[in-house]
This record gives structure tokens, sequence and C-alpha cells, in this order.
């Protein structure tokens, strides 16, 4: 099946923007008019608001004019002299006049203003300062009159009665200028807010319409033929390449179909390699796998062969070690003038014998069986066979050992594996610290644990290897890293955790340790006391 040739379309991205452009400037022009209507809502209020403002000035110059007329009536009516009347009349003229001075500068803000209304709308505002200027000049003629050094009351009363026949006219007048003002502001806002109602009526009309044409006209038809893509995708995913899809205009969604096409294509190609290879692939792995069954039957009956030998080679040596220790003994019991040569050939064969034990006990740890015999453990004796052990290691190593003495401590433990770890790390200080010629055996004693701290005087141990010296197959730094043979940091680990117990070191060490100029080392074990195990 072929479909119909595409025909040559406008870019997607040039319609999609064509319409973006257009809703951005429906948008634009919206923000427009409802800027610059709002700020002219804004311009009408403030001026609505100073309208307002003069009246509250207005009612005040009124309450302090009918103050004014009060006080000076009643002055008059008193026959005060003139330096009194004068006080009393002067100190409300003064708050009288400080208001009108506020009202000539509201005056003058409001014909400042007005300056976009035209020559008309600034006259009007003359006008109110003309009649302002009238009230001042009425008041100070009445003042001038109150204030002459006379007691004749009737001219007096003249002068109040004029006042208050010519004042009162005149604030009117301005109330009600002011009124008409205030009016026909707030009628402009009310003209204003229903132009504004009707263009935001008539622009969301038009971008409704705007934005239907846009989505019904473009986008919609577009969703479709993505949604055909999605499709067609699914099914390529599911491994499905059978499909075609239609190609009506050569766009960007044309040429994402024609891309897509042309994927499934490919990958029905690739697929039929892929299958071909991986038939191939498994016919391989078969083989290896084969392969590797057999090697690995070969490294199992090795290992066993391993095992078996260690035991008959140490069978094989505990027989003759046994009729040495037989012999040794009786040596010993018969002839008495050679009984230290025969206890010293008992204590090598006993030595040996433990050896054979070590031995033992390292085959079985490599495979992974550990096999303890915890029993209550004094740790004095403990340490003093392991000296014992590597004493003649230590003197031909010229380090002097400092042994703290061992309260009578017990541990629970396994006495062979414990004598071994201590054995070994002993050893270990006297490979890599025997330049320190120091070497310390302290008790470690805590509320639930006890063990053994060993200290030397030797170089210590980077930070940055620390983490690294109680991991399997791993060896110090230097000419010594490859010397001795014993369990190790790492099975030492292991046979300690097996305890329960804890091993840590530290380096280097602090100067009030320390035990001479080198940073030194402290390897500390501890185990469950015995004491705190009895308590539980």
């Amino acid at each position: 099946m072929t479909s119909a040739p595409a025909r040559p379309s406008m870019s997607l991205k040039l319609r999609l923007s064509l319409g973006a452009a257009l809703l951005a400037a429906a948008t634009v022009l919206t923000s427009s008019i409802l800027y610059f209507g709002l700020n002219e809502v804004a311009d009408r209020l403030d001026t609505a608001l100073a309208s307002e403002r003069r009246m509250a000035r207005y009612a005040t110059a009124s309450t302090q004019a009918a103050t004014f007329l009060v006080i000076a009536s009643e002055a008059v009516q008193a026959g005060l002299p003139t330096e009194v009347r004068r006080e009393r009349i002067l100190q409300v003229v003064g708050q009288l006049q400080e208001t009108f001075t506020l009202l000539h500068a509201d005056v003058e803000e409001a014909v400042f203003s007005a300056r976009a209304l035209g020559i008309d709308g600034q006259s009007r505002y003359g006008t109110q300062s003309l009649g302002i200027a009238r009230m001042e000049a009425t008041l100070d003629q009445t003042v001038r009159g109150l204030l002459t050094d006379t007691q004749d009351t009737e001219r007096l009363r003249g002068y109040i009665d004029s006042f208050a026949t010519s004042f009162d006219p005149l604030l009117g007048q301005a109330i009600n200028t002011e009124r008409l003002f205030r009016s026909e502001i707030l009628s402009g806002i009310e003209a204003l807010r229903i132009q504004l109602a009707w263009m935001a009526l008539g622009i969301a009309l038009a971008a409704g319409l705007s934005v239907a044409a846009f989505y019904f006209g473009l986008v919609r038809p577009q969703f479709y033929r993505l949604d055909a893509v999605r499709s067609a995708a699914d099914q390529i995913g599911r491994g499905d390449f059978s499909g075609v899809l239609p190609v009506s205009r050569l766009d960007e969604i044309g040429q994402l179909s024609q891309q897509t096409n042309r994927m499934a294509a490919a990958l029905s190609d690739r697929q039929a390699k892929v299958d071909a290879e991986w038939t191939q692939l498994n016919e391989i792995i078969a083989t290896r796998t084969k392969e590797l069954k057999q090697a690995n039957a070969r490294l199992e009956k090795t290992d066993e062969d391993r095992r078996r030998f260690f035991a008959d080679v140490s069978h094989e040596l505990r027989t003759p070690l046994t009729v040495i220790l037989m012999e040794a003994q009786i040596g010993r019991q018969s002839i008495p003038a050679a009984a230290d040569a025969f206890a010293t050939i008992e204590a090598r064969a006993e030595r040996l014998n433990r050896k054979i034990d070590d031995l033992l006990r390292l085959a079985r740890s490599e495979t992974g069986q550990l096999a303890l015999a915890c029993v209550p453990v004094a740790l004095d004796a403990l340490v003093a066979s392991a000296i014992e052990e590597v004493q003649a290691e230590l003197d031909n190593a010229g380090m002097t050992l400092d042994l703290v003495p061992f309260r009578e401590t017990q541990v629970r433990a396994d006495p062979d594996w414990l004598r071994q770890v201590l054995v070994s790390l002993v050893r270990n200080a006297i490979r890599h610290a025997r330049s320190g010629e120091k070497l310390r055996i302290a008790p470690v004693v805590q509320r639930t644990q006890a063990g053994v701290s060993i200290t030397d005087n030797g170089p210590g141990i980077p930070a940055s290897r620390q983490y690294q010296v109680f991991e399997r197959f791993s060896q110090g730094a230097g000419a010594t890293s490859a010397q001795g043979f014993g369990i190790g940091l790492a099975l030492a680990r292991w046979v300690i955790d097996a305890h329960g117990g804890e091993i840590s070191l530290q380096s280097p060490l602090p100067r009030s340790d320390a035990l001479g100029e080198h940073p030194g080392l402290r390897i500390t074990i501890l185990l469950p006391a015995e004491d705190a195990i009895a308590d539980a």
C-alpha cells in the first residue's frame, strides 16, 4: 500500500509562531488598554480625592468662621478692652488664615493638574481661588474693624454682621462649586468604567474567537497527527515494525513521520541480524558454560586435595611428635642428669604440635568454617604463653618488651585461636617496628569487655591506608612487606569478630602514649569479659 504524495506546506514552526505572535499582539493590546484605562481611572480618583480634601477644608473654614463670630460677638457684647478683644480674636483668626493658606495650595495644585483639561478647566479652578481671596479680604476687613480702639458696641456689631452676610454666601458658593466638580469627576469615572467594561468584553470575545480558530484550525489537527506518530512508536516499541505512517504534508510532523517509517524499516532489518547473532551467542554461552563447569570441578578437586594434604601432613607429623614427647618424658624421668635436655625437647615438641594445630586451623579458615571452642581464658596466662613463643624472635630483633602486669581477668574465647592472634600481632610488630626497639603489651579492662593492647615504636600506618590493613591480601609498604608467615590482620579480625569482640588500631599515637620519637602503632583487642557474661 502506497500513500499519496506529500504536498509542500508552510513550516509548522512558522504557523505556530504566527499564531503565537497574533495572540501576543492581542495580549499586548489588551494590557495597554487596561493599563491606560486604569491610569485614567487612578488620575480621576486622585482628582476626586483632592476635591474631597478641599471640601473637608471648606467645612473646617466654616467651623472656624462660626467660632470667630461667636468669640467676636461675646467680646463685643461683654465690652472687653481693646487689648483683650484683640488677643481673643487673633487666636481664631490665625487658625482661619492657616486654613485659607492650605485651600490656596490645594486650588493651585488643582489648577496645575487641570492643564490636561484646557483653559476652561483651569479657569474654573481659578474661580475658586478668587472666591477664597474674597473670603480672606472679608475676614481681613472685619478684623481691622474689630481691632480699632473703640468701645462703640453698635459699630463693632456692624462689622460682625457685615462679615456674616458677606462670608457665608462666598463659602456656600465655593462649596457648591466644589460639589459640582466632584459630581462631574465621579460621572466621568462611571462613564470610563462603562467604556472599559465594553472594551474588555469585546477584547475577551475577540480573544476567545482567536484562540478557538488557532486551536481548531492549527493545533488540534496536529494532535491527531502526533497521536498517529505515538501509536507507531508504541508499535515499534513492542517489536512490530510493519506499520507505515501516512505523510500528507512535508512540515516538521510530516518529516518526523518519514523518519519514523525509515527507522521502522532499519529496525526490522536489524532485528533479523540480531536474531541470528543471538542464536550464535547462545551457542557460545552454552559452550563457555560447559567449560566453566569443568574448570570449577577441577578447582573443587584441587581444593579438596589441598585440604586432604594438610590433614595427611598433620597426621604424619603428629605420629613422630607423639613418640618424641613420650620418649622425652620417659628420658626426663629415667635419666635425672639429662632432665633439662629432655625438658627442652619436650617443650619444643609441644610447640611444634601447636604449630601443626595452627596449620590445620588455617586450612579450615580458608573454607569459611571457623570452629571455636570458647572457654573461660585467663589473659595473663595466655599472654605469657604467646610471649614465650616469640621471645626468641624478640631477642634476635633486639627489641625490649615492656609487659604491664595483668590482673586476674578472664575472657570468653578459644585459647588456641586467641594465642595465635596475639603471636601474629607481636610478629607483625617485630617485622615492621624493629627499628623502634620497643614493644609494650598492656591489659585493657572495661565494664563488659577486656582485652590486650600491643603498642610499638615503629613508623605507624598512614591514615590513608588504615582502612586497608584488615583486608585480605593487604600488605604493608616498605622492605618488610613480604616477610614472615602468620594469619595476617584480616584473619585476626575475622577471629575476633567470630568471638563477638572488637579489634582496632590507632596511629600515630599521642605523644603521652608513644614509646619514642616514631609515630608508633597501637592495636587493641577487646573480648566479652567472663565476669560480665556471668552477670548477664
